[in-house]
């Protein structure tokens, strides 16, 4: 008798292109976040080895900060030619004209840079190399993974929130950042990838760096409905500082750039110089600025010092990144809309007839005007603040504090430092001033870093 033999043949089912996109935007926040909290480390062990308080003196604080913008300055120009620039940029010419490749190497030397420069006082921010960082190991996972071009397009701005969210521990305030600033647009295609690996990021470096917000911010509640008022006049002197910051950037660069190019081996080391000047007086000014804003946030500062902090931040920042040094500006913007919120907060205390609120309130509204004011994301400056205080209350003042900057630096400066940015650095990216240049990502020859 003939025995019957059944095979069954069983095929594993394969992903599709939207599955794969998911499940790799899950693993990019997870390596992302694993690589910001490495970026964060470096840059307080170098910043503790280099600026300790058991070894800050005059001659170090005067130093240091220009011995590592001169390294960092150098790595990027002669290595890592391809970190050079804010990162946002960037990033977004690699969504909207490279198909979103970004070579790992500009990850490296983002890494390497911007902890040396940052790490030894240079007056930036680890938050836009944080993010030009995460759209690099997303491009890096979508090529293994070897996703479509169209995929590949949208890659990169899944990778930025992942880096953004793990800096700020902010996943809201990454996603808005990202749909405004690098999608420039609302693209329900590609929002859930960007939430998953902003979560993700999150989820991995409140794993290791606690679940804790940035700052250590007080409870806030609005003392007297006239203090909306003074809310606005906060909201006008970020806006007015914004666009005098903007005024300023692009013509100093601009100058130095003509010098011969032996001179841009020079500039970050004269910057550094600068800034340890200021700092020998007023350390608060020298590397993010973080430990200052939680100061002020407890009320350790008077209202006058506050004000010559957030002045001579802005200074300390404008020669930094005039001069090439890697790094970000977001610290530097919050730091400058901090201290002056809460110097004209306190001074309001002093004079205003009506009852008011702390200064540390008036530090954390004034917080997010600067950066609405220079990067024109009112929308993403508003939830940054709400994230970072947690608090409902606070949504009115910000909303009031941050619509007003944005429209005054507008009115005083109608272009914004990314368009402006981008132009300079020969980008031709939709949404700004630069959407006609006939330039492509990467060509800016004399260029900064």
């Amino acid at each position: 008798m003939k025995k019957w033999k059944w095979k069954v043949r069983w095929k594993a089912p394969q992903a599709t292109e939207n599955q794969r996109f998911l499940l790799l935007s899950v693993l990019i926040g997870v390596f992302a976040g694993l690589l910001v909290v490495c970026f964060h480390v470096a840059i307080d062990y170098l910043y503790w080895i280099a600026l300790g308080p058991d070894r800050r003196g005059f001659f170090v604080t005067l130093l240091a900060p220009s011995l590592g913008a001169t390294v960092a300055a150098a790595l990027v120009l002669l290595v890592f030619r391809a970190a050079r620039g804010s990162g946002v940029n960037q990033t977004k010419a690699a969504v909207h004209l490279n198909d979103g490749i970004i070579p790992f190497h500009t990850v490296a030397g983002k890494f390497l840079g911007c902890s040396i420069s940052i790490g030894t006082g240079s007056s930036l921010g680890p938050e836009d190399p944080a993010l030009q960082m995460g759209a690099g190991i997303a491009s890096l996972l979508g090529q293994r993974f070897r996703l479509s071009v169209e995929s590949m397009r949208m890659i990169a701005p899944v990778g930025a929130a992942a880096g953004i969210a793990a800096a700020f521990n902010t996943p809201i305030t990454a996603v808005l950042f990202v749909m405004e600033e690098i999608v420039a647009g609302w693209r329900s295609s590609v929002l859930g990838s960007i939430v998953l690996s902003s979560v993700s990021a999150s989820v991995v470096v409140r794993g290791f760096l606690g679940d804790e917000p940035l700052f250590g911010v007080p409870a806030f509640r609005l003392t007297h409905p006239s203090e909306l008022l003074v809310y606005a006049v906060i909201g006008a002197a970020g806006g007015v500082l914004s666009a005098f910051f903007i005024k300023l950037i692009f013509p100093l660069r601009h100058a130095l750039a003509k010098l011969p190019e032996w001179s841009k081996f020079v500039q970050p080391g004269v910057a550094g110089v600068l800034v340890g000047i200021m700092g020998i007086t007023a350390p608060e000014v020298m590397g993010t600025g973080y430990v200052a804003i939680d100061s002020a946030l407890h009320d350790q500062f008077p209202w006058n010092v506050l004000l010559a902090l957030g002045l001579l931040k802005v200074l300390a920042t404008l020669v930094c990144f005039g001069a090439g040094i890697p790094g970000g500006m977001f610290a530097p913007a919050l730091f400058a809309g901090a201290m002056t919120g809460g110097g004209l907060g306190g001074l309001a205390t002093l004079y205003w007839p009506f009852p008011t609120s702390p200064s540390s309130a008036y530090v954390l509204v004034g917080m997010g005007t600067f950066f609405a004011g220079l990067f024109r994301a009112p929308i993403t400056s508003i939830f940054m603040v709400f994230e970072l205080s947690t608090s409902y209350v606070i949504m009115v003042p910000v909303m009031i504090a941050n619509t007003i900057a944005y429209l005054v630096s507008r009115h005083f400066q109608p272009e914004g430092f990314f368009d402006l940015l981008a132009r300079e650095e020969g980008l031709a990216l939709p949404g700004g001033v630069s959407e006609n240049a006939p330039a492509e990502a990467g060509q800016a020859e004399g260029g900064r870093l």
